[in-house]
């Protein structure tokens, strides 16, 4: 697997004085062992049946650290922000707090609330690992990444197969909804998707920030326009499940996929492991390939967008010196190795990992699948700053209200122009 490339700065500058004052306040205090030296260790996660890493990272460590148990805080994936912002807020002790996204990060780790990790992200081993420059805050590092992310096209061979249809190396986006649209069969219960877009505004706005070099905290969002005009008009044409019965319906994306109701699917290369594991347990029969995410007329190299996942100790934690253990083992080596075993890509990357990711029982060995991995630009899915959250907040407000159709795309453009100038901005 190639080193992918980040598009831009990602340094956080230092938000204010305020800042300083709160990243100085002292933590809750370290809480002892038991008699028997024992300690159990909290840490946040989000859907933990449906997410395997988080199992093998804390079954290898504890493997590792036999003194020491892990106890999982399992959150829903759609509630865990707004869950954890609370926790953080209100004093909780929880040790470990996971990363979902760099927009968080740069909320929490600007209120002052992580453990300074700055120490442990200048190791020789850090150093190496892919996305670290996210979580610069000003020279200063509060999370270490262990997972490291970005998108590509999942597909189904057995309905490409069926259709007579063979998905080219590079393919557009104009192409990519003429596929659909062949792809697409059956009504009712029954129909099966040309295409599945999740509900998520990345699906819309952070591919065509990352292919258009649009700045998502510019105020001006006018190159959205493009991606818009597709995701809209595949739902006016049903090759795609409407936006507006997916939220209501609380749509998985993994069911849509491993029942076999959509031929394609942009996702994250975090669904791999997923996948994988519905395959071995026999809850899936989908023949699945992936390839490359379709590029706007004239790309010369294939771009798409990603985001690393990372580990923080809460400055709160009562047990601090365990949690940053933790930290460091889930973002070195061990805990390279111990994801890569289940399907999960690791920020820290090595010739034998790779190796040892594509040898995964399981996983496609065609060209196409191998050539997906191997983009020729990774662009930040959000770019880190202190209004990150409050710009996020707005788009994805917008987003929501363009795909269920109150919305035209040029009034959706110009809320999110208007609102984030006035609300964020100035």
């Amino acid at each position: 697997m190639t080193t992918w490339r980040k598009a831009g700065s990602t340094r956080l500058a230092v938000v204010s004085a305020l800042w300083l004052t709160l990243a100085a306040c002292g933590s809750g205090g370290e809480k002892p062992a038991d008699a028997n030296g024992k300690i159990t260790l909290s840490v946040t996660v989000w859907n933990m049946a449906k997410t395997p890493e988080f199992k093998a990272l804390f079954e290898a460590f504890q493997q590792a650290n036999p003194n020491i148990t892990i106890k999982p805080v399992d959150i829903l994936a759609d509630d865990y922000p707004q869950k954890v912002t609370t926790m953080l807020a209100g004093g909780d002790k929880t040790d470990v707090i996971t990363m979902k996204n760099v927009t968080d990060y740069a909320r929490y780790s600007s209120r002052g609330q992580l453990l300074d990790l700055t120490s442990s992200a200048r190791s020789a081993e850090a150093a190496k690992l892919a996305g670290l420059e996210a979580f610069d805050v000003g020279g200063a590092y509060f999370a270490l990444p262990y997972r490291q992310d970005f998108w590509l096209l999942y597909y189904n061979k057995t309905l490409f197969g069926k259709a007579g249809v063979k998905l080219p190396e590079t393919l557009t986006w104009d192409a990519y909804a003429g596929l659909a649209k062949q792809l697409t069969s059956g009504s009712g219960g029954e129909k099966v998707y040309g295409a599945y877009h999740h509900t998520w505004r990345s699906v819309v706005q952070a591919i065509s920030a990352a292919q258009t070099g649009g700045d998502q905290l510019g105020g001006d969002y006018a190159f959205f326009t493009d991606q818009y005009a597709l995701a809209t008009g595949m739902q006016q044409a049903g090759t795609v499940l409407d936006f507006g019965t997916a939220k209501a319906q609380q749509a998985d994306y993994r069911t849509m996929f491993e029942s076999g109701k959509t031929a394609m699917m942009p996702m994250g290369t975090w669904y791999i492991s997923g996948i994988l594991e519905a395959k071995a347990k026999g809850a899936s029969d989908v023949e699945w390939g992936l390839a490359p995410m379709p590029q706007r007329p004239g790309a010369g190299q294939v771009t798409t967008f990603g985001s690393p996942t990372a580990f923080a100790v809460n400055k709160r934690a009562e047990h601090a010196e365990a949690a940053r253990k933790f930290v460091e083992f889930a973002a070195g080596r061990a805990g390279a190795q111990a994801i890569t075993k289940v399907g999960v890509v690791p920020a820290l990357q090595s010739p034998e990992i790779t190796k040892a990711y594509f040898a995964l029982a399981g996983m496609p060995a065609d060209e196409l699948s191998k050539k997906a991995f191997e983009p020729g630009k990774v662009v930040l899915e959000m770019p880190v700053s202190d209004k990150s959250s409050d710009v996020d907040t707005i788009l994805k407000e917008e987003h929501e209200l363009i795909m269920v159709g109150d919305k035209p795309v040029a009034d959706g453009i110009s809320a999110m122009n208007e609102r984030v100038k006035n609300e964020v901005l100035n």
